[in-house]
């Protein structure tokens, strides 16, 4: 691979006009600049990141560490934050966590022996041993759909409770009493937030906790939405609602109530979370609680820029709370008459 030497001995200039070239190109005459490409090109010269990154102390890549990347809200905010950083003229390193604090702990190792500019995770581990130990090496880093602990560090998020409230509301006012909630890992605060919003909309309308029937579930995609529609369908009385904990749970609800002959809306409606772009193009479309997730993942890709360009020390770190929006659609729209709080 030819190197810096190579190209300044083809143009018959130095390695420090070659430099220049390369980083501050209107610091050289335009002729120089232009027989300086031509060897670059010839040579097929590319600059050392590696090299760079030694001298700067710190790498030009964002890392960017989530749940679950099957799940499309988590592409959203990786787009939301990859063009913040590209206008930054950064890049964006996405990884998977898969929702293991063991994968979480090792990706954030990595991250650290990269020297990446800035981290934005979504914790998988819900005790903050994590980040705690990923603290210590002083790379800034920003929580996303997560609550913020501490005033220690950025945070952006969506009102899960408020969403919660949403979805459960909107089906009371159809006038359904009785509310399954398929919900997935209750170490994850989202998970928490939802079921609260969701009881404390039966509570507006007068209705019993117990009004709200939790199917219980340890992943959050369309195969454990199945297994939930199938323990659903066995349950006596059955309710007449469900609101899933997220959108990939109710396409795998759907899929169970279809397949087993079960009207949607007319028998059990649905209500999911996210509103992905599979929610409108769904057999039945889905009713879902919509986040802005590229807003959030470049609201918080543009807080890590400010914390990691922060030279002087005014930086402060602040919590940002985005407002979900219920979308309706086809999956909830039958009403049930008005629902009348319980004696």
């Amino acid at each position: 691979m030819a190197g810096i030497k190579d190209v300044a001995r083809r143009a018959g200039v130095s390695v420090g006009t070659v430099s220049n070239v390369i980083n501050r190109p209107e610091a050289v005459l335009p002729d120089t600049r232009a027989r300086v490409l031509a060897a670059i090109e010839e040579l097929g010269y590319v600059r050392s990141e590696s090299a760079r990154q030694l001298r700067a102390g710190r790498s030009r890549i964002m890392a960017l560490l989530v749940l679950d990347m099957g799940n499309p809200f988590f592409v959203d905010i990786a787009r939301g934050a990859e063009r913040a950083a590209r206008e930054a003229g950064l890049g964006v390193m996405v990884c998977n966590s898969d929702q293991s604090q063991e994968e979480e702990a090792e990706y954030l190792g990595l991250f650290a022996e990269q020297r990446v500019c800035g981290v934005l995770v979504t914790p998988a581990d819900a005790t903050g041993g994590n980040l705690e130990a990923f603290a210590r090496h002083r790379i800034p880093y920003v929580l996303v759909d997560r609550v913020a602990a501490s005033t220690e560090h950025c945070a952006v998020c969506v009102d899960d409770v408020r969403g919660g409230m949403l979805a459960v509301g909107h089906l009371v006012s159809a006038g359904h009493r009785s509310v399954a909630y398929v919900s997935g890992p209750d170490d994850l605060y989202q998970i928490r937030d939802r079921r609260q919003g969701a009881l404390a909309a039966l509570a507006e309308a007068g209705l019993d906790p117990e009004a709200l029937v939790e199917i219980p579930s340890d992943r959050l995609d369309v195969a454990a939405g199945r297994d939930a529609g199938a323990r659903l369908l066995g349950l006596v009385p059955r309710p007449t609602a469900v609101f899933c904990a997220n959108d990939l749970l109710a396409l795998g609800v759907l899929q169970s109530l279809y397949a087993a002959g079960v009207r949607v809306p007319q028998d059990i409606a649905i209500v999911g979370y996210d509103d992905i772009e599979f929610a409108a193009a769904a057999a039945v479309p889905l009713t879902s609680v919509r986040q802005p997730a590229t807003v959030m993942g470049r609201m918080a890709a543009e807080m890590l820029l400010e914390e990691a360009d922060d030279t002087d020390g005014g930086h402060r770190h602040r919590s940002v709370v985005l407002q979900p929006e219920l979308v309706v659609r086809a999956s909830s729209s039958a009403p049930r008459g008005p629902v009348r709080p319980t004696p």
